[in-house]
């Protein structure tokens, strides 16, 4: 799937709701036709030569129909198509039957079960799309498990069978497909948690439908594009207090170097001066990789017009002293960046939680799943049972934009539109990424971009310098946080030049 431009992202719910307004169409082609007939043509483009093995996997439901479709169109074209079918026809929708009467019309069997000898070129996945709400198991999990052992190409309908859309979760067990063709939209859980190790190359299929005209202020997926409506190319006349101020507060003993990476990030990003607050007892006077930023103390950079936004919390660590801090960067009326233990601070603290709604300027919430749970007080496994609702609770519980990091991290708005990273890979599981991202969003605040626009924007870009590493042969083993900064600077200038 390339990630140039946003594209919509939807819940099951809202998919259902594009259904039943395709529905109404008068003399509308049926969806079921039209999905099957897009599966259809992207089987043949990766099989390539006629004459060759498909087996076509059909479900109880719906997608099991559009599998139905799909089998007749390749047998029509020449192909050789098994068909199994995983199901009782008298429980069939009405489109599902009749697509399995037209498979069967063109000569087509079906199979209670793969045959024995069958080695197939594509195995077609139409057992289960994005409709799945209980666990695989019985004949199915078995199905799925002796589909998984055969080599070649899996071509998925809609998502991996087992996969939950909404949230990406293995229901008890998930095919594993090298592609994927997505109707009328993407799914949430095609690019998070387990979905993108089992949904493989993603392509979508619209099927006619304009998803942003009918569900606008949705869900979409971040892009390149976001970077320009972050930052406008600069005038000629330009100085660095156009650029704004950065106030990095953090880095206690023993944690200096996150307040450093998130001042490094938030100066390559191309904010005009960065300012370090360090809480250690003994801070540097000097960063000797990094002279251009400006060691001060927390309570220097509190002075009213000396800072453009603030980023609080990497490296901050948890004692008195630094809640008493975070109080008072809280009420400072600049735009603002909260991760790691400003986060935790805020978490333990009715008092700080009462504070952060009613903020006169922007913030952004970034944190994981454990801090997410902590701030919403519920569990881990709860946020990650379902990171589109989190996300939209932090943000409207606490009238931020939230930033519900991890893979496919979703940025979340108090008006519950969200957006879903398409960007980043395995390599960035490593110490002070987090750290980079603050400093990349507070930078990108500090030179004028609103909350919204700045998170979206710098969580894209983190993850795309990930991959620009992966690509280059620097990762995804071994990729550091530090060389992130850079190919994240390269790829802002080329974006918005």
């Amino acid at each position: 799937m390339r990630n140039d431009s946003s594209q919509p992202d939807c819940l099951s719910a809202d998919i259902r709701a594009l259904e039943r307004s395709a529905a109404e169409r008068a003399g509308a082609m049926p969806l079921m036709q039209l999905a099957g007939l897009a599966a259809a043509e992207y089987a043949r483009e990766l099989l390539g030569e006629y004459g060759r093995d498909v087996l076509v996997l059909a479900g109880p439901g719906n997608n099991g129909g559009d599998a139905f479709e799909v089998a007749t169109h390749l047998k029509s074209w020449f192909y050789r198509v098994e068909l199994v079918f995983a199901g009782d026809e008298h429980q069939l929708s009405e489109d599902a039957l009749a697509a399995l009467r037209r498979w069967r019309e063109c000569g087509g069997n079906t199979y209670a079960a793969p045959p024995a000898a069958l080695r197939p070129d594509l195995v077609v996945d139409g057992l289960f799309g994005i409709g799945l709400t209980r666990p695989l198991e019985g004949g199915y999990a078995d199905l799925i498990a002796a589909i998984n052992r055969l080599p070649g190409l899996k071509l998925a309908l809609d998502i991996a069978s087992g996969i939950n859309a909404d949230t990406g979760a293995v229901m008890g067990t998930a095919l594993r497909a090298t592609h994927t063709i997505t109707f009328i939209a993407l799914k949430p859980g095609l690019l998070m948690l387990d979905g993108p190790d089992h949904c493989g190359e993603i392509r979508v299929a619209d099927l006619g439908l304009d998803v942003a005209a009918i569900l606008p202020n949705k869900g979409a997926t971040t892009a390149a594009a976001l970077l320009r409506q972050a930052l406008p190319p600069r005038p000629r006349n330009f100085h660095k207090g156009n650029a704004g101020s950065v106030g990095v507060i953090g880095g206690a003993g023993g944690m200096v170097g996150a307040a450093v990476l998130a001042g490094r990030a938030a100066l390559k990003l191309g904010a005009g001066k960065v300012f370090l607050g360090l809480l250690t007892d003994h801070p540097p006077y000097l960063d000797y990789s990094q002279p251009e930023l400006m060691l001060r103390t927390p309570r220097e950079l509190l002075e009213p017009g000396m800072i453009t936004a603030f980023a609080a919390g990497p490296g901050m660590g948890t004692v008195k002293s630094a809640e008493q801090l975070l109080r008072e960067v809280l009420d400072a009326s600049v735009p603002l960046v909260l991760d790691a233990d400003a986060l935790n601070l805020i978490a333990a603290s009715k008092t700080l939680q009462a504070r952060l709604p009613k903020r006169a300027a922007a913030c952004v919430l970034t944190p994981h799943p454990a801090e997410a749970a902590r701030l919403l007080g519920c569990t881990t496994a709860a946020v990650q049972a379902d990171r589109v609702r989190a996300a939209i609770e932090l943000a409207q519980r606490f009238r931020t934009v939230a930033v519900l990091k991890g893979n496919g991290s979703i940025i979340a708005n108090p008006d519950a539109s969200w957006l879903i990273n398409s960007s980043g890979n395995p390599g960035m599981a490593s110490a002070g990424m987090g750290d980079v991202l603050t400093g990349m969003i507070a930078s990108l605040l500090a030179q004028g971009a609103d909350a919204r626009a700045a998170a979206a924007a710098a969580v894209w870009l983190h993850g795309a310098a990930a991959d620009m590493l992966a690509r280059d042969g620097n990762g995804p083993i071994g990729i550091s946080a530090s060389e992130v900064i850079d190919k994240a600077r390269r790829l802002l200038n080329a974006s918005i030049d």
